[in-house]
């Protein structure tokens, strides 16, 4: 017996073929939408080998789908009960930035500051010293060329790579690595985990295009995606590569930014040795990580006009320096400087290349941490305020340099500050540093999150620290180990030239991979013209492989450590995706057959005793095999059995109305049921196991009366058919109050002379067909009325949550290695995260617990 589909969704997966027919435009998924009537809201789920969904025919045999007339209905947003904390909060969308009044878009201008920009504005701290260590100056055209070479990264790199094209590409709002990997899952099945169902890609989040010439490339290199587990494989790869990269960004971004800030007391107190220096980072770390827990927003909010204060410093000794020492600097701008830099120094300007890129550090977190404001507000701030700052502070210590040439490896920028305004400006800098560290911080936070909803990293408590705003999230174990991870590099490495290397390893790995994943949204979404991407690719893939061939050349000096954490890093989150890959195929593969279902009969082989029991599995498709051992293990089974699958989906937020997706199994007798649950990676589950039933037992409620009004539909368009036949394909609206109104307008002329029809309508409103009773309708509503009776006596006995744990060990026969993988690498990373029932505070009294293990 098939299942019967009956989903919140909306959206369909025509939607894009409709538009090119009628002749409208690419429109935003989040509006109303023109469907055909119940297309994608009642469908049959083959529990098979097939991965498909088959459109609803009860009655047509239809053999092709163009031979049938259809109608075309548009939807209205609706309103669906099942409802979880973070979108009732008002502002949990991205709109929510739109809204704000003045006062408050000045707030978040500060917010924007303290949490986005502080890495990348404390890059003058450390730039020229570790440039001029790798290559020293020998006279002023060194530092007119470094200066030159500092001005153009700037220029190229965080304003023209990051700010004027990465920063489009992210999803919904979401920023970083894995929002640029859910982008490109949402237009191409390249996702390992296969759990994705074809109402996944009906989820309005999920923006479709019309089909145009331009296409063309962007399906063939759809196809190849699809078609090859190698470019998938690959793909993921590159992902991890760059999440590893970003976590050990994370680590070595406190550390340098913390050493080199310190580093000034040196300049204003000579008896200062480097050995006190590092005891000092040391507790300032400690400090910084404490705070994290106090969330973004308060303090954002608290550093940000400490931040403000930092650039208008830059700015102001800058140009305190172009007038007291050499304005000539300015002909920096002419990238001619750059070229005689090379040819006078070499190897070593080469060697300096490396120590250049850390005027560009903090670039990804811009990108990373886009969940937290809008694109455009950091568009503005950092092209208005940022950048021109920080252009000034680099050419007021290259004035300095000039005049002061022996300065130049020993803090130029702590000592072009005027003496009288020395201790302020140092107070500033080190509150700078720790902000420019919870930049990175913030945006591994997010980065981890994204992963771990998408199955590559293991779950871990996350903390929401803001009610407002659902991206502002606390990360505990990771916070902790950030913390150990920058005192092992601060102790280890007390010279900030070493730390400097390593961060520009990490800096420059995660680059790249964005470069990479940027192109294919080029290719394959952005669809632009073949020359445009080229020229992306090649030129920044280029600058970033010469800059990255640099920082690898001084590798041995200590700066590996930062590799080998990033390393250790890919393989937990590699594991973490196969064995997680692995069960889930295993589960599919040992789900049991419908065959079966119908043998054992509606009292599946036991006792049906009152109550509801909720199945927790992560099968999306099909009876899960630890259903059977339910049954054959327990005396008795509930009346009533619910599936629930907690399903992630590649789009930052799942829509409330669009949450749920119902189905029934096997006949009405059986009372099973499943609810797969949607949520985005970016969604808040933190529900109250009372509030999760109630309504959830309404979700189920509104999904029977669907059902039987779709039947009901059905019927009558059955009656109807005939006279249906020589009618003209017609536009048909359902209003959002339930009335249907036809317009009389041709519409999709290559359907005419359809031999069938069937008249269907959107479950999504409340349709009432002015059609006169009969005795079937009576029939119906009799039966309505008893499964919902039937349904509320099952709650008043009583919901038990039933949980199977299912874990998978390797065969006997299987090769060392993937023994060792899954028997122990995998089972002790399962065993220590977090489970998916945490979320629900639900009491032992009502769980009922039983494991499975599958051999792989």
């Amino acid at each position: 017996m098939a299942e019967e589909v009956i989903s919140g969704s909306g959206s369909s997966g025509r939607e894009g073929e409709i538009n090119i027919r009628v002749g409208l435009t690419s429109r935003d998924s989040l509006d109303s939408r023109w469907v055909f009537p119940g297309e994608d809201d009642f469908e049959i789920e083959d529990n098979g080998d097939g991965d498909d969904d088959l459109p609803h025919r009860a009655v047509v045999d239809s053999e092709d789908e163009d031979n049938q007339e259809h109608r075309l209905i548009r939807t209205e947003p609706r309103v669906d009960s099942f409802d979880v904390e973070a979108l009732e909060v008002h502002g949990a969308h991205r709109s929510d930035y739109e809204d704000l009044g003045i006062a408050r878009r000045i707030i978040h201008a500060f917010q924007t500051l303290g949490v986005v920009f502080g890495d990348v504005g404390t890059s003058p701290l450390y730039t020229f010293s570790v440039m001029f260590s790798k290559a020293p100056i020998k006279g002023d055209e060194d530092v007119i060329g470094a200066l030159s070479l500092v001005l153009y990264t700037l220029l190229l790199v965080p304003l023209v790579k990051y700010v004027l094209i990465v920063l489009w590409a992210n999803n919904d709002g979401e920023g970083g690595t894995f929002a640029l990997y859910s982008l490109i899952c949402q237009h191409a099945k390249v996702s390992l985990l296969p759990n994705q169902l074809p109402s996944d890609t009906r989820i309005s989040n999920f923006i479709l295009k019309l089909p145009s010439p331009e296409l063309e490339r962007s399906l063939k290199i759809k196809e190849r995606l699809e078609a090859s587990l190698t470019l998938k494989k690959l793909l993921l790869v590159l992902v991890l590569a760059g999440t590893s990269m970003v976590i050990a960004d994370g680590v070595v971004t406190p550390a340098m930014s913390v050493m080199s800030a310190v580093g000034g007391l040196k300049v204003g107190v000579a008896a200062i040795e480097q050995d006190e220096v590092v005891m000092i980072s040391v507790t300032f770390l400690v400090i910084l990580f404490s705070v994290q827990k106090f969330g973004t927003s308060q303090v954002g909010l608290a550093v940000g006009p400490a931040l403000f204060i930092w650039f208008c410093s830059l700015a102001g000794i800058g140009i305190y320096n172009l007038i007291k020492y050499d304005a000539s600097v300015l002909r920096a701008f002419n990238p001619v400087h750059i070229y005689l830099y090379f040819k006078r120094n070499s190897v070593n300007a080469w060697y300096a290349l490396g120590g250049c890129l850390l005027c560009a550090t903090g670039s990804e977190a811009m990108f990373a941490d886009l969940c937290y404001f809008s694109v455009r507000s950091i568009q503005l701030t950092f092209v208005f305020l940022v950048l021109p700052c920080l252009l000034l502070g680099y050419l007021g210590q290259a004035a300095y340099l000039t005049g002061n040439l022996n300065g130049a490896e020993k803090h130029p920028f702590f000592l072009s500050i005027p003496s009288g305004i020395f201790w302020p400006v140092l107070l500033i800098a080190n509150i700078a540093a720790l902000i420019a560290s919870r930049a990175m911080i913030t945006a591994t936070f997010s980065c981890i999150k994204q992963s771990s909803n998408l199955g590559c990293f293991p779950r871990l408590k996350i903390i929401h620290t803001s009610k407002r705003f659902m991206g502002q999230i606390y990360i505990p174990v990771i916070n902790w180990f950030l913390l150990v991870g920058c005192l092992v590099l601060v102790c280890s490495m007390s010279s900030i030239n070493e730390i400097g290397n390593a961060y520009g390893i990490a800096e420059l790995g995660v680059m790249m991979m964005t470069t990479i994943l940027v192109t294919i949204v080029m290719l394959l979404i952005w669809q632009l013209n073949i020359i445009i991407v080229l020229s992306f690719v090649v030129f920044f893939l280029g600058l970033e492989l010469t800059f990255f061939s640099s920082v690898l050349w001084s590798v041995t000096d200590g700066s590996w450590v930062i590799l080998v954490f990033a390393v250790i890093m890919f393989v937990i989150m590699y594991i973490w995706n196969y064995g997680s890959k692995l069960k889930y195929e295993t589960e599919v593969e040992r789900k049991l057959p419908m065959d079966l279902m119908r043998e054992i009969g509606c009292n599946l082989g036991t006792i049906r005793a009152p109550g509801i029991g909720l199945l927790y599995n992560e099968l999306a498709k099909g009876v899960p095999a630890i259903f059977g051992h339910f049954i054959t293990t327990l005396p008795a089974i509930h009346s009533m059995i619910i599936f629930v699958c907690i399903k992630y989906v590649p789009v930052p937020v799942v829509p409330q109305n669009e949450r749920f997706f119902f189905r029934r199994i096997c006949p009405k007798s059986y009372h099973l049921f499943r609810c797969i649950a949607r949520y985005g990676y970016k969604d808040v589950r933190k529900e109250n196991h009372q509030a999760f039933e109630q309504l959830l037992m309404e979700s189920l409620e509104k999904f029977i009366r669907r059902e039987a009004q779709q039947r009901q539909l059905e019927s009558d368009g059955d009656e109807d058919a005939d006279s249906e036949e020589d009618t003209s394909f017609s536009r048909v609206l359902v209003d959002p109050n339930g009335s249907v109104y036809s317009l009389g307008v041709p519409l999709l002329a290559e359907f005419r002379g359809s031999s069938n029809s069937i008249s269907e309508a959107s479950i999504s409103e409340e349709v009432n067909p002015s059609s006169p009773a009969s005795p079937s309708i009576s029939d119906a509503e009799h039966s309505l009325e008893r499964e919902l009776s039937f349904i509320r006596q099952a709650k008043e006995s009583g919901v038990v949550y039933l949980l199977g744990h299912g874990d998978i060990r390797a065969r006997k026969d299987s090769w060392f290695i993937k023994k060792l993988v899954i028997n122990y690498f995998y089972a002790f990373l399962r065993k220590n995260c977090r489970r998916g029932i945490a979320n629900l505070s639900v009491p032992h009294s009502h769980l009922i617990q039983v494991g499975m293990t599958y051999m792989v």
